[in-house]
């Protein structure tokens, strides 16, 4: 039941981004994309629920669970910022992205067909595991709206100021002041993450591996805002930055 679950929110979030795409192909601005959205979220939320119920614990014990909990958090995030900033098109560089995470869950061994309960759980390391995958899903998020970004910078320089994308784009300020935001919240996730990480029991070397990735990851960040907020940063170099980083944070996974 929980993959007829995950597979129904990876076919919807393919519906959401082809038809989001269509619109903008069209010139148009096509608010079902949301909608095509929240139905992902409630499909997430039904997987998450199921796994937490095997796993008696927030359902972070696998790969499988980790990318699937990334994904809701990403698409979270995206219904909370798109349309309070009014960057619907959002959605429809979201909605690949979330498709890629949960289509690599499905994958042959990725996620465990048979999930046992979790023995021995502490409030420390659920804490940890879960606003530090939240995290990443503000930070995917600041990246997914720093690819936007990049976009409008190259659509204004090669003038294609007629063109569906860039009269569906929204303006460059906004886009840029959810980016910051979302690197902020993304960024205080992750200390609240790591601040646990410090505190629970560690058992072995690949706990340790996987705090010490993840402290690597939140210090490139620091770095990054801090930059930005004293020394100040160009829209396209925070975007190339911001995505960049994302990227090379996702080896973050490779201890867990």
């Amino acid at each position: 039941m929980d993959r007829w679950l995950l597979l129904s929110a990876t076919l919807l979030a393919v519906i959401g981004g082809t038809w989001g795409m269509m619109s903008v192909h069209r010139g148009n601005r096509s608010h079902w994309t949301v909608v095509w959205m929240i139905a992902v979220l409630v499909c997430q939320l039904g997987f998450l629920s199921l796994r937490s119920q095997h796993r008696a614990a927030c359902p972070l014990a696998d790969r499988g669970e980790i990318l699937v909990f990334l994904s809701w958090s990403l698409t979270l995030f995206y219904l909370l910022v798109g349309p309070a900033y009014r960057i619907s098109l959002l959605g429809v560089f979201t909605a690949p992205v979330v498709v890629v995470f949960q289509t690599m869950a499905l994958m042959p061994g990725v996620l465990d067909s048979n999930p046992q309960r979790i023995l021995g759980g502490n409030l420390w390391h659920e804490t940890h595991a879960a606003t530090s995958v939240l995290a990443y899903g503000a930070l995917a998020l600041a990246a997914v709206a720093g690819v936007m970004f990049l976009v409008l910078d190259r659509q204004l320089k090669e003038q294609h100021l007629q063109s569906g994308l860039f009269r569906n784009l929204p303006p460059v300020r906004e886009l840029l002041v959810s980016l910051e935001r979302l690197l902020w919240l993304g960024g205080a996730l992750l200390t609240i993450g790591i601040t646990a990480g410090f505190v629970m029991p560690h058992d072995g070397g690949g706990s340790l591996g996987h705090l010490i990735a993840a402290v690597s990851v939140w210090i490139g960040y620091t770095v990054l805002l801090t930059v930005k907020s004293v020394r100040g940063l160009t829209g396209r170099r925070l975007s190339l930055l911001t995505v960049g980083l994302f990227i090379l944070s996702l080896g973050v996974f490779a201890f867990v």
